[in-house]
């Protein structure tokens, strides 16, 4: 029998049962991560949302998903190449304005935040906010690129909760099918999909593979009421979802809704 990794539980953690998360605080309604799409998840109970963190040519941090404002805003051009000057111009679903990261912590004190760090000039002002906010224990970090949760890691040190990377969610599958392979111990939580390139991720072995080594299984982005009933059935221990009143439903029909 194999006996479980244990590592301190990350204060980031802190929540009796499955974690709801309002991804993009809540995509569904067409104004993704803006300060109403948030406080409506928030007024909907929610007190975990997934958002993601692009620095400007300023390096101003905002909460936005694309490289380029192009397909959710009336603006145009790359985050990135733009001083926040005109980006805060520019309007989602040609009503509501960008958001800085630094307003969301003040605006949503009670709000724990999962950050997708989307380009690898956004880290360092999102680390530098959250030293200065000390808002280490509201922070869990995550990236598509392994590298750059390494570095934040690295920098931080455990004050910082991260996720893995594709690496490493790759690494944890092929353990969970017996297949040798490293793992990051530091990470508090595998961030996946259900399914990726027609490949099922999370099943059982998953999970188990995931809890014995002291690790959260966090999945995204989950719409459909069937597939967060399977999911809580086996054991995940958060649900990213666009439809957050959906998942609530779930949650309260299960009795694990708080």
């Amino acid at each position: 029998m194999t006996t479980p990794t244990r590592h301190p539980r990350h204060p980031y953690l802190d929540h009796p049962g499955p974690i709801p998360f309002a991804h993009r605080g809540g995509a569904a309604d067409g104004l993704e991560n803006t300060l109403r799409q948030f406080r409506r998840a928030v007024e909907a109970g929610y007190r975990y949302i997934e958002t993601d963190v692009h620095a400007t040519r300023d390096g101003k941090l905002v909460a936005f998903h694309d490289a380029t404002l192009d397909r959710v805003t009336d603006g145009a051009g790359r985050i990135a190449d733009l001083p926040w000057e005109k980006v805060r111009r520019a309007r989602v679903a040609g009503e509501e304005p960008v958001p800085l990261f630094e307003e969301l912590l003040e605006a949503f004190p009670d709000v724990r935040w999962n950050i997708d760090v989307k380009a690898e000039p956004a880290l360092l002002p999102l680390l530098d906010l959250i030293g200065r906010t000390d808002s280490w224990d509201r922070i869990c970090l995550g990236s598509f690129s392994e590298a750059r949760v390494v570095r934040a890691q690295r920098l931080a040190g455990p004050r910082l909760a991260t996720s893995y990377g594709t690496r490493g969610v790759l690494n944890l599958r092929l353990r969970s099918w017996g297949v040798p392979a490293t793992l990051r111990r530091s990470a508090v939580a595998a961030q996946v999909p259900e399914i990726q390139s027609g490949i099922q991720v999370v099943d059982r072995r998953f999970v188990r593979a995931a809890h014995a080594r002291g690790l959260q299984v966090h999945v995204w982005t989950v719409n459909d009421p069937e597939r967060m009933h399977r999911l809580l059935d086996l054991g995940v221990d958060g649900i990213m979802t666009d439809h957050i009143d959906t998942l609530r439903k779930v949650m309260e029909d299960r009795g694990v809704w708080v």
